[in-house]
């Protein structure tokens, strides 16, 4: 696979191809999920996904990304933490076609859309990264839920990282689900918001304007700050609350789902700055800090889940 140029300097870019399209966490997010939960992983589990992270086909890319000097130990963290990212590298590799319709925000109607073939796979799957449960503050009718999402191949994924199915298939199995778990834990990607201006939803946020950044779910994406250096994103989880014990043993996907829907409708559409329309709205300090607070318990808990499941689960 061709190297990457535009990730430079040991930087992690992720480039965003359309103004609708719903990234969950940017690289820092994503790879600080990926961080707490590597450090809690029994040693066994860490050789497995090591062995299993080899077989990615980008990951003599990711090793450009690792400081010159980085032990072997921690290498092996930062390839881990890289992986969790590769599902949003992929939507600008020219490697990888975009699928559905919606800007690749809805499944298309034909079995590619949940197919589970591997590497071989080079379907973008945008649709895989989030779970849209509708909501309306103005009575419109709401939505079915689409499917295939972000639920329904997690529950896939891990079903295969739990059976004894080749670990090519796992590789790639791997590589998603790290970067689901995350997803599912970003508020805006679990809901959209439906109204008389938007009937199709709101795309998790994406069609809420503000002032800066554009809109509501590129606020939450870089809430814990930009996309960094894996190094950086290491140093960032030292500041992260504890995941409680109780929410970190609920492994019921349906639940992590529920929390976050309800987390985007009291928090991430907190009315006000976020009323009824389109905006543009201005965020307040208070909401900027509570929206902070709130992604540090949801990254931190993301990443206690993460490593109970593979330490449970992975064969």
């Amino acid at each position: 696979m061709k190297k990457y140029t535009r990730f430079l300097s040991g930087a992690l870019t992720l480039i965003l191809v359309s103004n609708s399209t719903s990234y969950a966490w940017n690289g820092r997010g994503h790879m600080m999920v990926a961080a707490v939960a590597y450090q809690k992983l029994t040693q066994q589990t860490k050789n497995r996904v090591d062995a299993l992270l080899l077989l990615n086909p980008d990951r003599d890319n990711w090793l450009d990304l690792i400081p010159a000097g980085t032990s072997a130990a921690r290498r092996k963290m930062m390839i881990f933490m890289i992986a969790a990212t590769w599902a949003d590298r992929i939507k600008s590799d020219p490697d990888y076609h975009a699928d559905g319709t919606h800007k690749g925000n809805r499944p298309p109607n034909d079995p590619s859309a949940s197919q589970n073939i591997g590497y071989d796979d080079l379907a973008r799957h945008k649709y895989w990264h989030f779970v849209d449960l509708p909501f309306t503050q103005d009575n419109t009718e709401l939505l079915a839920i689409p499917a295939p999402n972000a639920q329904t191949q997690i529950a896939a994924f891990r079903a295969v990282l739990a059976s004894n199915s080749s670990d090519a298939l796992k590789s790639y199995d791997l590589s998603w689900f790290l970067h689901l778990i995350g997803d599912l834990h970003q508020p805006l990607h679990c809901a959209t918001c439906v109204g008389a201006t938007r009937t199709e939803g709101d795309d998790g946020g994406n069609g809420v304007k503000l002032i800066s950044p554009s809109n509501l779910h590129t606020y939450w994406d870089n809430v814990l700050g930009g996309s960094d250096s894996p190094s950086t994103a290491l140093n960032a989880i030292s500041t992260l609350p504890n995941a409680p014990a109780d929410a970190a043993n609920d492994l019921d996907v349906r639940h992590w789902v529920d929390e976050s829907f309800d987390a985007a409708r009291q928090a991430a559409y907190k009315k006000p700055p976020i009323g009824v329309g389109t905006g543009p709205f201005t965020l307040s300090q208070a909401y900027k800090t509570a929206a902070r607070k709130l992604a540090e318990k949801r990254i931190a808990l993301a990443g206690a889940r993460l490593a109970k499941i593979l330490n449970e689960e992975l064969r």
